[in-house]
């Protein structure tokens, strides 16, 4: 209900210091759930937003560590609890443990649209970004599929990031530029804001070159996508733009980073410039010399010359205009097949993206190529280990997959696809780390209990050798 009087009102009534206190876990995780969406609630109006920013510095902290914590005190309190009877009573009635998941997310995803308040109005910034390890676990939280409509962390770091002193403290982390380029590569729905991230970092001259080497890899893959759905138009063109920012005064770093940038160039300049001057007849030739060392390129794959065949795919792409998607897409995908059959998972998961660029979501001629790449890419995130990108085109090759089968009168969902899904379901679980450290902990303890009764068994033994041998001294002594 978005009545700002009531937010007024309750403001008046003198409700924050309460909240406050409920936030800081003065009863239990429940009552903090209720606590940081009543204030964000506060926060979001204009009306009563200063009231709240009256305690600013104790609500954004409170809010970090409730985001980071969430998922660990409500597996500690409630989900990893396996005795119902050790549980609280009001909680058990509430809650059920598929509802607990929903709502640790709520809670974790609550706290950083508080977060956002503030940093949205350009306050905090520098305590949000100063705290030791926050920006890498926030770089890691996301809704998950339970509350899939929360942007989460990569909402707040895009906040962030239109400031200059947020710009500077993600650029100095790693980790959060590896997170970006991954949303940025992934079929995620909010891959639109990692782009923004991307680019605006790469558009602030302070921070341009710290995260050239590790964005231009990533982004590279994608200066031939168009729109992203409804949320951008033109995203190649503005990638593109902003990774050639300054590009002849020739980006000095990373080797791969600068014949990176080559490539862009040609591909958006140098190609460009060149086939707006060829006439449509020169391009169709172009088009069917292509396809005639694909299936050179087809042969050689068939015969176990996977080398030669992904060398002839390359100078396919070299040759096929830019304005032939479909084709260009299908190329890559092969591609991505031979360097997948060769083991070079990184380059299968960049030319998938790429093919995966050039398609049009939900296009019936595409929709087969389009499938192929996510799924070739969904096998490569899960090589890698990155759960999250790996479900993400796994949901997407499966509603494609169901669209396909529809057409035709079918409803077959490949069981392979369900299988790797519901693997990832599990690695991604909100609660994965929380039960992993739970049970480490248990066998640590186990550890400890196994090596006291060893220590205790030694030296039992010790005492009975002892007086056994005292009581073999008497029986001597005694003959």
């Amino acid at each position: 209900m978005n009545k700002p009087e009531f937010a007024q009102q309750a403001v008046e009534s003198g409700v924050i210091p309460q909240l406050l206190d409920l936030l800081g876990g003065k009863i239990s995780w429940v009552e903090q759930r209720v606590a940081v969406r009543a204030l964000g609630h506060l926060a979001s109006y204009q009306t009563t937003f200063e009231a709240v920013a009256v305690y600013e510095r104790e609500v954004v902290e409170l809010a970090m560590e409730l985001a980071c914590s969430a998922a660990d005190v409500v597996y500690k309190e409630f989900v990893g609890v396996k005795d119902g009877a050790l549980r609280l009573k009001y909680h058990c009635d509430l809650l059920t443990r598929g509802k607990a998941e929903e709502w640790a997310s709520q809670v974790q995803c609550w706290s950083l649209y508080l977060l956002n308040c503030f940093a949205s109005k350009e306050r905090s910034i520098t305590l949000i970004c100063s705290r030791v390890g926050f920006l890498e676990r926030l770089s890691k939280m996301w809704g998950g599929v339970a509350n899939h409509s929360s942007p989460a962390g990569i909402g707040l770091i895009r906040i962030l990031c239109y400031y200059k002193a947020g710009r500077k403290k993600i650029a100095e982390s790693e980790q959060v530029i590896q997170s970006l380029c991954n949303i940025s590569r992934s079929s995620d729905d909010w891959q639109y804001m990692g782009i923004d991230c991307l680019v605006l970092l790469l558009r602030d001259r302070e921070t341009r070159y710290r995260v050239m080497e590790l964005a231009s890899l990533c982004l590279v893959d994608l200066v031939e996508v168009k729109n992203l759905g409804n949320y951008r138009s033109n995203v190649g063109e503005t990638i593109a733009e902003a990774l050639l920012l300054d590009y002849k005064l020739q980006f000095k770093g990373d080797e791969r980073a600068a014949k990176t940038l080559q490539e862009v160039w040609s591909l958006k300049v140098g190609r460009r410039k060149k086939e707006r001057t060829m006439s449509k007849e020169r391009l169709e030739e172009r088009k069917v010399l292509a396809m005639l060392i694909k299936q050179q390129a087809k042969r050689f794959f068939l015969v176990g010359e996977v080398e030669e065949a992904m060398v002839k795919y390359g100078e396919a792409l070299e040759t096929c205009p830019l304005r032939f998607r479909k084709e260009r897409m299908c190329l890559y995908g092969d591609r991505a097949e031979c360097r997948w059959v060769v083991g070079d998972v990184e380059g299968a998961i960049s030319d998938s993206t790429r093919a995966i660029s050039l398609s049009a979501a939900g296009t019936t001629g595409n929709c087969h190529g389009r499938n192929r790449s996510l799924w070739r890419r969904a096998k490569g995130y899960e090589r890698k280990g990155m759960a999250k990108e790996c479900l993400m085109d796994c949901i997407m090759y499966v509603s494609g997959c169901v669209r396909m089968e529809r057409r035709r009168g079918g409803g077959v969902i490949p069981y392979d696809a369900v299988r790797l899904m519901s693997k990832m379901m599990d690695a991604t679980w909100l609660f994965a780390a929380a039960a992993a450290a739970a049970k480490s902990a248990k066998a640590d303890e186990l550890l400890v209990k196994d090596d006291e009764n060893g220590e205790l068994e030694e030296i039992v033994m010790r005492m009975v050798m002892e007086t056994k041998g005292v009581d073999d001294d008497i029986s001597l002594s005694g003959i």
